[in-house]
Protein backbone atom coordinates (compact mmCIF):
# COMPACT_ATOMS: atom_id res chain seq x y z
CA UNK A 1 0.00 0.00 0.00
CA UNK A 2 1.41 3.48 -0.36
CA UNK A 3 0.39 6.47 1.76
CA UNK A 4 1.49 9.78 0.57
CA UNK A 5 -0.70 11.78 2.89
CA UNK A 6 -0.99 11.25 6.86
CA UNK A 7 -2.84 13.33 9.67
CA UNK A 8 -1.74 13.20 13.31
CA UNK A 9 -1.33 14.77 16.73
CA UNK A 10 2.13 15.63 18.35
CA UNK A 11 2.75 17.46 21.39
CA UNK A 12 5.94 18.23 23.12
CA UNK A 13 6.47 17.79 27.21
CA UNK A 14 5.37 19.95 29.71
CA UNK A 15 7.66 21.57 31.98
CA UNK A 16 8.21 20.33 35.40
CA UNK A 17 6.77 22.58 38.46
CA UNK A 18 9.73 24.02 40.53
CA UNK A 19 9.57 22.93 44.38
CA UNK A 20 8.43 24.88 47.64
CA UNK A 21 10.72 23.15 50.05
CA UNK A 22 12.55 24.44 52.93
CA UNK A 23 15.75 22.35 54.67
CA UNK A 24 14.95 20.61 57.70
CA UNK A 25 17.94 18.86 59.62
CA UNK A 26 18.61 18.31 62.80
CA UNK A 27 21.09 21.28 63.86
CA UNK A 28 19.27 23.38 61.25
CA UNK A 29 15.73 23.66 62.13
CA UNK A 30 15.20 27.19 60.14
CA UNK A 31 17.53 26.48 57.17
CA UNK A 32 15.65 28.40 54.49
CA UNK A 33 13.93 27.38 50.97
CA UNK A 34 16.02 24.44 49.49
CA UNK A 35 13.41 23.65 46.49
CA UNK A 36 15.03 23.07 43.00
CA UNK A 37 13.53 23.86 39.80
CA UNK A 38 11.42 21.59 37.40
CA UNK A 39 13.52 19.95 34.65
CA UNK A 40 11.99 20.66 30.61
CA UNK A 41 10.35 19.04 28.96
CA UNK A 42 10.95 17.18 25.46
CA UNK A 43 10.70 18.67 22.01
CA UNK A 44 9.15 16.49 19.10
CA UNK A 45 11.27 16.59 16.30
CA UNK A 46 10.93 15.72 12.46
CA UNK A 47 14.03 14.43 11.13
CA UNK A 48 14.35 12.75 7.42
CA UNK A 49 14.85 9.13 7.27
CA UNK A 50 16.28 7.96 3.48
CA UNK A 51 15.17 4.73 4.22
CA UNK A 52 11.41 5.47 4.38
CA UNK A 53 9.05 5.58 1.40
CA UNK A 54 5.98 5.93 2.48
CA UNK A 55 3.77 7.74 4.98
CA UNK A 56 2.60 4.10 5.83
CA UNK A 57 3.53 3.76 9.23
CA UNK A 58 1.16 6.73 10.49
CA UNK A 59 -1.59 4.79 9.81
CA UNK A 60 -1.10 2.57 12.96
CA UNK A 61 0.41 5.48 15.53
CA UNK A 62 -1.25 8.96 14.66
CA UNK A 63 -0.19 10.35 18.34
CA UNK A 64 3.22 11.12 19.35
CA UNK A 65 3.74 12.98 23.01
CA UNK A 66 7.10 13.36 24.41
CA UNK A 67 7.55 13.18 28.19
CA UNK A 68 7.25 16.37 30.42
CA UNK A 69 9.89 17.15 32.57
CA UNK A 70 10.11 16.17 36.59
CA UNK A 71 8.83 18.31 39.41
CA UNK A 72 12.08 19.72 41.31
CA UNK A 73 12.81 18.80 44.73
CA UNK A 74 14.10 19.69 47.95
CA UNK A 75 18.10 20.15 48.54
CA UNK A 76 17.95 22.60 45.44
CA UNK A 77 17.41 18.91 43.48
CA UNK A 78 16.60 20.05 39.72
CA UNK A 79 14.03 18.01 37.92
CA UNK A 80 15.68 15.58 35.19
CA UNK A 81 14.08 16.81 31.58
CA UNK A 82 12.00 15.02 29.13
CA UNK A 83 13.82 13.24 26.42
CA UNK A 84 13.43 14.68 22.99
CA UNK A 85 10.88 12.87 20.62
CA UNK A 86 12.18 12.28 17.14
CA UNK A 87 9.83 11.43 14.91
CA UNK A 88 11.07 9.96 11.54
CA UNK A 89 9.30 11.03 8.09
CA UNK A 90 10.57 10.37 4.39
CA UNK A 91 12.51 12.32 2.37
CA UNK A 92 10.30 14.68 0.27
CA UNK A 93 7.53 15.19 3.42
CA UNK A 94 6.19 18.53 3.51
CA UNK A 95 4.38 19.75 6.81
CA UNK A 96 1.19 21.55 7.23
CA UNK A 97 -0.41 22.80 10.36
CA UNK A 98 -4.10 20.67 9.97
CA UNK A 99 -6.00 24.38 11.45
CA UNK A 100 -4.78 27.07 9.35
CA UNK A 101 -3.35 24.70 6.00
CA UNK A 102 -0.29 26.05 5.66
CA UNK A 103 3.29 25.15 5.38
CA UNK A 104 5.37 25.08 8.24
CA UNK A 105 8.19 23.18 6.50
CA UNK A 106 9.68 20.92 3.53
CA UNK A 107 11.88 18.15 4.68
CA UNK A 108 13.40 17.53 1.31
CA UNK A 109 17.31 16.81 2.30
CA UNK A 110 18.68 13.34 4.04
CA UNK A 111 18.83 13.66 7.91
CA UNK A 112 17.00 17.34 7.89
CA UNK A 113 15.15 18.08 10.96
CA UNK A 114 12.09 20.56 11.81
CA UNK A 115 11.02 21.24 15.57
CA UNK A 116 7.41 20.92 15.37
CA UNK A 117 6.41 21.27 18.58
CA UNK A 118 8.66 23.12 21.27
CA UNK A 119 8.64 21.60 24.78
CA UNK A 120 7.77 23.86 27.75
CA UNK A 121 10.09 25.17 30.19
CA UNK A 122 10.88 23.90 33.37
CA UNK A 123 9.13 25.88 36.32
CA UNK A 124 11.54 27.73 39.12
CA UNK A 125 11.46 26.40 42.85
CA UNK A 126 11.24 28.47 45.60
CA UNK A 127 14.61 28.99 46.71
CA UNK A 128 15.08 31.60 43.47
CA UNK A 129 12.17 33.67 45.07
CA UNK A 130 14.18 34.15 48.19
CA UNK A 131 14.95 38.09 48.78
CA UNK A 132 16.27 40.10 51.92
CA UNK A 133 12.26 41.31 52.47
CA UNK A 134 10.79 37.73 51.48
CA UNK A 135 13.45 34.83 53.21
CA UNK A 136 10.66 31.90 53.32
CA UNK A 137 8.39 31.91 49.97
CA UNK A 138 5.99 29.04 50.04
CA UNK A 139 5.35 29.14 45.96
CA UNK A 140 7.18 28.27 42.89
CA UNK A 141 7.26 28.43 39.35
CA UNK A 142 4.69 25.79 37.28
CA UNK A 143 6.28 24.02 34.67
CA UNK A 144 5.37 25.88 31.13
CA UNK A 145 2.69 23.74 29.19
CA UNK A 146 4.25 21.87 25.91
CA UNK A 147 3.22 23.01 22.61
CA UNK A 148 0.63 20.58 20.66
CA UNK A 149 -1.13 20.73 17.20
CA UNK A 150 -2.26 18.11 14.07
CA UNK A 151 -0.03 18.27 11.53
CA UNK A 152 -0.71 16.81 8.23
CA UNK A 153 2.34 15.28 6.20
CA UNK A 154 2.71 15.20 2.51
CA UNK A 155 5.03 12.64 0.68
CA UNK A 156 6.12 14.03 -2.79
CA UNK A 157 8.76 12.05 -4.66
CA UNK A 158 12.03 13.32 -5.05
CA UNK A 159 12.59 12.52 -8.80
CA UNK A 160 14.66 14.16 -11.13
CA UNK A 161 12.25 13.72 -14.27
CA UNK A 162 8.28 12.14 -13.99
CA UNK A 163 6.83 9.78 -16.33
CA UNK A 164 3.58 11.44 -17.80
CA UNK A 165 0.68 9.59 -19.61
CA UNK A 166 -1.95 7.77 -19.93
CA UNK A 167 -3.13 4.65 -17.86
CA UNK A 168 -1.31 1.53 -19.70
CA UNK A 169 0.95 3.45 -22.05
CA UNK A 170 4.11 1.71 -20.60
CA UNK A 171 5.51 4.12 -18.36
CA UNK A 172 6.09 1.13 -16.30
CA UNK A 173 7.80 -1.02 -18.64
CA UNK A 174 9.96 1.89 -19.80
CA UNK A 175 11.56 2.94 -16.00
CA UNK A 176 11.95 -0.93 -15.56
CA UNK A 177 14.25 -1.18 -18.92
CA UNK A 178 16.34 1.28 -18.42
CA UNK A 179 16.73 1.42 -14.31
CA UNK A 180 16.77 -1.21 -11.93
CA UNK A 181 13.30 -0.45 -10.66
CA UNK A 182 10.79 -3.40 -10.60
CA UNK A 183 7.21 -2.18 -10.94
CA UNK A 184 4.38 -4.32 -11.25
CA UNK A 185 3.60 -4.59 -14.99
CA UNK A 186 0.70 -5.96 -16.45
CA UNK A 187 -1.78 -5.50 -19.39
CA UNK A 188 -4.63 -3.13 -17.65
CA UNK A 189 -5.24 0.11 -16.67
CA UNK A 190 -3.92 1.24 -13.26
CA UNK A 191 -1.72 -1.53 -12.57
CA UNK A 192 0.42 1.24 -11.19
CA UNK A 193 -1.03 2.30 -7.92
CA UNK A 194 1.89 3.93 -6.51
CA UNK A 195 4.27 6.12 -8.04
CA UNK A 196 8.00 4.10 -8.63
CA UNK A 197 11.80 5.05 -8.52
CA UNK A 198 14.46 4.17 -10.30
CA UNK A 199 17.82 5.31 -11.28
CA UNK A 200 18.33 6.14 -14.89
CA UNK A 201 22.31 4.74 -15.49
CA UNK A 202 23.62 5.10 -19.06
CA UNK A 203 27.23 4.92 -20.54
CA UNK A 204 28.51 8.45 -21.32
CA UNK A 205 25.76 10.61 -19.31
CA UNK A 206 25.34 11.75 -15.54
CA UNK A 207 22.85 9.50 -13.65
CA UNK A 208 19.60 10.75 -12.88
CA UNK A 209 16.62 9.51 -10.93
CA UNK A 210 13.23 9.00 -12.89
CA UNK A 211 9.75 8.54 -11.28
CA UNK A 212 6.78 6.90 -13.03
CA UNK A 213 3.70 9.01 -12.17
CA UNK A 214 0.33 6.51 -12.39
CA UNK A 215 -1.64 7.06 -15.26
CA UNK A 216 -3.23 10.33 -15.04
CA UNK A 217 -7.04 10.65 -16.87
CA UNK A 218 -9.38 13.31 -18.16
CA UNK A 219 -10.84 15.39 -15.20
CA UNK A 220 -7.10 14.68 -12.78
CA UNK A 221 -6.68 18.20 -11.80
CA UNK A 222 -10.59 18.48 -10.24
CA UNK A 223 -10.06 15.11 -8.26
CA UNK A 224 -11.01 12.28 -10.97
CA UNK A 225 -9.70 8.95 -9.70
CA UNK A 226 -6.72 9.95 -7.77
CA UNK A 227 -5.58 12.48 -10.12
CA UNK A 228 -4.56 15.33 -8.01
CA UNK A 229 -2.93 12.43 -5.12
CA UNK A 230 -0.49 11.55 -8.51
CA UNK A 231 -0.26 15.15 -9.78
CA UNK A 232 1.01 16.14 -6.24
CA UNK A 233 4.30 13.91 -7.31
CA UNK A 234 4.98 15.44 -10.35
CA UNK A 235 5.80 18.75 -8.55
CA UNK A 236 9.05 18.55 -7.49
CA UNK A 237 10.09 16.98 -10.90
CA UNK A 238 12.94 19.45 -12.86
CA UNK A 239 11.36 17.80 -16.22
CA UNK A 240 8.64 15.40 -17.68
CA UNK A 241 8.96 12.52 -20.52
CA UNK A 242 5.58 12.16 -21.54
CA UNK A 243 4.80 9.09 -23.22
CA UNK A 244 1.74 8.46 -25.46
CA UNK A 245 1.02 5.17 -26.92
CA UNK A 246 1.39 5.93 -30.71
CA UNK A 247 0.21 1.99 -31.82
CA UNK A 248 -3.30 3.55 -31.42
CA UNK A 249 -3.99 -0.64 -30.71
CA UNK A 250 -6.45 0.38 -28.10
CA UNK A 251 -8.28 2.50 -29.82
CA UNK A 252 -6.79 5.60 -28.29
CA UNK A 253 -5.66 8.91 -30.75
CA UNK A 254 -2.15 9.53 -29.31
CA UNK A 255 -2.35 13.25 -30.23
CA UNK A 256 -5.71 13.69 -28.43
CA UNK A 257 -4.33 11.92 -25.51
CA UNK A 258 -1.61 14.39 -25.27
CA UNK A 259 -3.69 17.53 -25.36
CA UNK A 260 -5.67 16.45 -22.65
CA UNK A 261 -3.02 15.29 -19.98
CA UNK A 262 -0.77 18.85 -20.97
CA UNK A 263 -4.76 20.22 -19.99
CA UNK A 264 -4.65 18.58 -16.93
CA UNK A 265 -1.63 20.10 -15.90
CA UNK A 266 -2.17 23.23 -16.68
CA UNK A 267 -5.80 23.29 -14.34
CA UNK A 268 -3.37 21.41 -11.92
CA UNK A 269 -0.84 24.34 -11.60
CA UNK A 270 0.39 26.27 -14.49
CA UNK A 271 4.20 25.86 -13.80
CA UNK A 272 3.77 22.29 -14.35
CA UNK A 273 2.55 22.48 -17.99
CA UNK A 274 5.06 25.31 -18.33
CA UNK A 275 8.01 22.60 -17.23
CA UNK A 276 10.41 20.91 -19.88
CA UNK A 277 8.77 17.89 -22.02
CA UNK A 278 9.97 15.53 -23.85
CA UNK A 279 7.69 13.28 -26.45
CA UNK A 280 8.37 9.64 -26.21
CA UNK A 281 6.08 7.97 -28.88
CA UNK A 282 5.85 4.06 -27.25
CA UNK A 283 5.08 1.07 -28.95
CA UNK A 284 6.31 1.88 -31.98
CA UNK A 285 6.95 -1.73 -32.64
CA UNK A 286 3.24 -2.81 -32.86
CA UNK A 287 2.85 0.20 -35.46
CA UNK A 288 2.47 -1.13 -39.09
CA UNK A 289 2.24 1.84 -40.60
CA UNK A 290 5.16 4.86 -40.05
CA UNK A 291 3.15 7.51 -41.94
CA UNK A 292 1.08 7.16 -38.14
CA UNK A 293 4.19 9.16 -36.39
CA UNK A 294 4.80 11.08 -39.28
CA UNK A 295 1.74 12.63 -38.81
CA UNK A 296 1.93 12.96 -35.07
CA UNK A 297 5.32 14.57 -35.54
CA UNK A 298 3.55 16.80 -37.94
CA UNK A 299 0.60 17.76 -35.86
CA UNK A 300 3.04 18.26 -32.76
CA UNK A 301 5.18 20.64 -34.97
CA UNK A 302 1.96 22.58 -35.57
CA UNK A 303 1.21 23.04 -31.54
CA UNK A 304 4.98 24.44 -31.73
CA UNK A 305 6.94 21.54 -30.08
CA UNK A 306 10.10 20.76 -31.44
CA UNK A 307 11.34 17.62 -33.60
CA UNK A 308 14.16 16.94 -31.52
CA UNK A 309 12.43 16.48 -28.46
CA UNK A 310 9.82 14.06 -29.99
CA UNK A 311 11.08 10.27 -29.77
CA UNK A 312 10.10 7.41 -31.53
CA UNK A 313 10.65 4.57 -29.01
CA UNK A 314 9.63 0.99 -27.97
CA UNK A 315 10.46 -0.13 -24.49
CA UNK A 316 9.33 -3.92 -25.21
CA UNK A 317 12.17 -4.09 -28.02
CA UNK A 318 14.39 -0.92 -26.03
CA UNK A 319 14.51 0.75 -29.57
CA UNK A 320 15.34 4.46 -29.31
CA UNK A 321 15.42 4.11 -25.34
CA UNK A 322 19.26 5.32 -25.00
CA UNK A 323 19.07 8.19 -27.43
CA UNK A 324 15.79 9.18 -25.12
CA UNK A 325 17.64 9.05 -21.76
CA UNK A 326 20.68 10.79 -23.46
CA UNK A 327 18.45 13.63 -24.69
CA UNK A 328 16.40 13.62 -20.92
CA UNK A 329 20.46 14.04 -19.28
CA UNK A 330 21.39 16.60 -21.61
CA UNK A 331 18.66 18.90 -20.89
CA UNK A 332 18.51 17.93 -17.11
CA UNK A 333 22.71 19.52 -17.24
CA UNK A 334 21.03 22.89 -18.33
CA UNK A 335 17.97 22.83 -15.98
CA UNK A 336 19.18 23.95 -12.02
CA UNK A 337 17.73 21.91 -9.13
CA UNK A 338 15.72 23.84 -6.97
CA UNK A 339 14.04 23.97 -3.62
CA UNK A 340 10.29 23.53 -3.54
CA UNK A 341 9.42 27.91 -3.39
CA UNK A 342 7.37 28.48 -0.23
CA UNK A 343 5.26 31.51 -0.86
CA UNK A 344 4.82 34.13 1.82
CA UNK A 345 0.71 33.17 2.08
CA UNK A 346 1.46 29.93 2.77
CA UNK A 347 3.65 29.99 4.76
CA UNK A 348 3.04 28.77 8.47
CA UNK A 349 4.14 31.15 11.46
CA UNK A 350 4.63 29.92 14.96
CA UNK A 351 2.57 32.54 17.45
CA UNK A 352 4.54 32.74 20.28
CA UNK A 353 1.59 32.07 22.53
CA UNK A 354 3.47 30.28 26.04
CA UNK A 355 0.92 31.98 28.51
CA UNK A 356 -2.73 30.70 27.22
CA UNK A 357 -5.63 32.15 28.50
CA UNK A 358 -9.29 32.68 27.85
CA UNK A 359 -11.25 35.28 29.54
CA UNK A 360 -15.42 35.05 29.31
CA UNK A 361 -18.39 37.07 31.49
CA UNK A 362 -20.89 33.76 33.07
CA UNK A 363 -24.72 34.30 33.85
CA UNK A 364 -24.16 36.23 37.37
CA UNK A 365 -21.39 38.88 35.26
CA UNK A 366 -18.30 37.01 37.19
CA UNK A 367 -15.59 37.41 34.69
CA UNK A 368 -14.08 33.96 34.14
CA UNK A 369 -10.50 33.19 33.36
CA UNK A 370 -9.26 29.98 31.94
CA UNK A 371 -6.44 28.78 30.58
CA UNK A 372 -3.40 25.77 30.95
CA UNK A 373 -1.10 28.44 32.48
CA UNK A 374 -3.03 29.51 34.86
CA UNK A 375 -4.10 26.71 36.31
CA UNK A 376 -0.82 25.26 36.66
CA UNK A 377 0.14 28.29 38.33
CA UNK A 378 -3.22 28.17 40.95
CA UNK A 379 -1.43 24.53 42.05
CA UNK A 380 1.80 26.07 43.00
CA UNK A 381 0.65 28.91 44.53
CA UNK A 382 -1.19 28.98 47.94
CA UNK A 383 -3.99 31.88 47.96
CA UNK A 384 -4.14 31.88 51.73
CA UNK A 385 -0.77 33.36 52.38
CA UNK A 386 -0.02 36.55 52.03
CA UNK A 387 3.36 36.01 50.01
CA UNK A 388 2.24 33.64 47.84
CA UNK A 389 -1.03 35.53 46.58
CA UNK A 390 1.20 38.57 46.57
CA UNK A 391 3.13 36.74 43.57
CA UNK A 392 0.52 35.04 42.03
CA UNK A 393 -0.98 38.92 41.40
CA UNK A 394 2.14 39.87 39.85
CA UNK A 395 2.48 37.11 37.65
CA UNK A 396 -1.71 37.88 36.19
CA UNK A 397 -0.53 41.47 36.14
CA UNK A 398 3.16 40.92 34.36
CA UNK A 399 1.40 38.55 31.38
CA UNK A 400 -1.58 41.04 30.73
CA UNK A 401 -4.00 39.47 32.52
CA UNK A 402 -5.45 42.56 34.36
CA UNK A 403 -5.09 44.32 30.99
CA UNK A 404 -7.01 41.74 29.08
CA UNK A 405 -9.54 41.69 32.03
CA UNK A 406 -9.92 45.61 31.63
CA UNK A 407 -10.84 45.48 27.77
CA UNK A 408 -13.38 43.02 28.52
CA UNK A 409 -15.32 45.92 30.62
CA UNK A 410 -14.52 44.66 34.21
CA UNK A 411 -14.97 47.24 36.63
CA UNK A 412 -14.18 48.16 39.98
CA UNK A 413 -16.09 45.03 42.57
CA UNK A 414 -16.85 43.08 40.14
CA UNK A 415 -15.91 39.44 40.78
CA UNK A 416 -13.05 37.68 38.89
CA UNK A 417 -12.77 33.79 38.94
CA UNK A 418 -10.20 31.63 38.33
CA UNK A 419 -10.83 27.88 38.94
CA UNK A 420 -12.67 27.91 42.60
CA UNK A 421 -10.72 31.06 43.64
CA UNK A 422 -12.81 34.33 43.28
CA UNK A 423 -11.64 38.00 44.07
CA UNK A 424 -12.95 41.35 43.69
CA UNK A 425 -10.95 43.16 41.11
CA UNK A 426 -10.09 46.74 41.35
CA UNK A 427 -8.35 49.24 38.67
Amino acid sequence: MFIDTAKIFVKSGDGGSGAVSFRREKYMPLGGPDGGDGGDGGNVILVVDPSMTTLLDFSYARKFIAKGGVQGSGSKCYGKAGEDLYVKVPMGTIVRDVETDKIMCDLSHEGQTYLVCKAGNGGKGNVKFCTPTRQAPTFAEPGMPGEERWIKLELKLLADVGLLGFPNVGKSTLLSVVSKATPKIANYHFTTLKPSLGVVSVKGIQSFVMADIPGIIEGAAEGVGLGIDFLRHIERTRMLIHVVDISGIEGRDPVDDFIKINAELKKYDIKLWDRPQIIAANKSDMLFDDEVFVNFKKKLNEMGYDDSKIFKISAATNQGLEELMKEAARMLSTIPVTELVISDDEKFIVEQKRFTYTITVNEEGTFVVEGTFVDRLLSAVNVNEPDSLKYFHKVLKNKGVFDALVEKGVQDGDLVKLQNFEFEFLL
